[in-house]
């Protein structure tokens, strides 16, 4: 069934009247349909990717290439989802900064610059390149949770939290399997 917004009433997860295509810090995680476990392993304290995890890196890692103006801080790719932190930064730069913003440019292919974009097309991208090897159809969750990063304090509380997710990889909300090992003791 196609969207219907009279009858299809979504409450939208994102600040209301809130740019995000604005220069800033942004903590994105992404998680994969149904919590499956497509990326590899963690093991000891740390994540093994599969090959399907080196592809979500190697498509995380050009998010820059397509999205000139974003760089890429601490991320991890974890067994049922992703975490990381991507700056998005102001390219027009000049003398001239008391005129009136001129509208932001369109990327290649007519993409904006907005973190739903990056997302859009990293996830696009994952997909593609996974369903080449089998048939997935439809391998991420709907949406994606954001933060917007406000201070240095809340940059190095999300960076360790990231660095660190691997280590605390038994009692992550999104381990499901966590419960099955409790049962089995």
């Amino acid at each position: 069934m196609r969207y219907n917004p009279n009858i299809h009433n979504r409450r939208s997860i994102r600040l209301k009247n809130y740019d995000y295509s604005q220069p800033g810090l942004y903590f994105i995680t992404i998680c994969v349909r149904n919590s499956k476990h497509l990326f590899g392993k963690i093991q000891n304290g740390r994540m093994i990717l599969n090959e399907y995890g080196e592809i979500a890196t190697q498509c995380w890692l050009k998010i820059p290439q397509h999205f000139p103006n974003t760089i890429l801080h601490e991320f991890v790719i974890m067994p049922n989802h992703v975490h990381g932190i991507i700056q998005i930064y102001n390219v027009h730069v000049g003398a001239n900064n008391y005129l009136p913003l001129q509208p932001r440019p369109k990327l290649k292919h007519g993409t904006s610059q907005t973190i739903g974009s990056i997302i859009r097309g990293f996830k696009n991208g994952v997909t593609k390149q996974l369903n080449q090897f089998e048939c997935f159809g439809t391998i991420w969750q709907r949406n994606y949770f954001e933060h917007i990063i406000r201070n240095s304090q809340s940059y190095q509380y999300i960076a360790n939290y990231i660095v660190n997710n691997p280590t605390t990889w038994e009692t992550d909300q999104f381990n499901l399997l966590k419960d099955t090992k409790l049962l089995q003791n």
